[in-house]
C-alpha cells in the first residue's frame, strides 16, 4: 500500500515513547499516521485532516479521552469517524463507558501489536445496516 492511498488514522497518546511506537508499527503496516499528544490537539487535527479512525489514549492531560469520544461523537461533522479507545483499564464498567462515549471498541494497554494490526482492518469496514 503506498503512502498515497493509505488510510489516515489519527493517533491521540500522550506519552511520545508510546506514541512513536505506535506511529512506527502502523506505518509499517500501510497506514497514514496523525499524532496529537493533547485533547485538544486531537480536536484541532480532526477539523484540519478527518481520520478514517482515532486511536485514543484516555488519560489525557488536558481532558479526558472519554471526553473527546463523546464531542466527536456529538458533532455531525465528526460522528461518522471511528473512535477506539487506548486504555490501562480493561473492567466491564470501563469497557461499557467507553461504548457510552461513542468508542466503536477499545485495546488494553500494553497493547499487542499483532492484535493492534490484525483488528484494525474489521474496525475500519463501514458500518452495517440491518438485513
Amino acid at each position: 500500500m503506498t503512502k498515497a492511498s493509505a488510510t489516515p488514522i489519527l493517533l491521540v497518546e500522550d506519552d511520545p515513547l508510546l506514541r512513536q511506537a505506535f506511529r512506527l508499527l502502523l506505518e509499517d503496516a500501510g497506514y497514514d499516521v496523525r499524532e496529537a499528544g493533547t485533547a485538544e490537539q486531537a480536536l484541532s487535527a480532526v477539523e484540519t485532516h478527518p481520520p478514517a479512525l482515532v486511536l485514543l489514549d484516555l488519560g489525557l492531560p488536558d481532558r479526558s479521552g472519554l471526553e473527546v469520544a463523546r464531542e466527536l461523537s456529538r458533532r455531525p461533522e465528526t460522528r461518522c469517524i471511528k473512535v477506539v479507545a487506548l486504555t490501562g483499564r480493561v473492567g466491564a464498567r470501563e469497557r461499557q463507558e467507553c461504548l457510552a462515549a461513542g468508542c466503536v471498541s477499545y485495546f488494553s494497554k500494553p497493547v499487542e501489536p499483532r492484535e493492534l494490526i490484525g483488528r484494525l482492518p474489521g474496525l475500519l469496514e463501514p458500518a452495517r445496516g440491518p438485513d
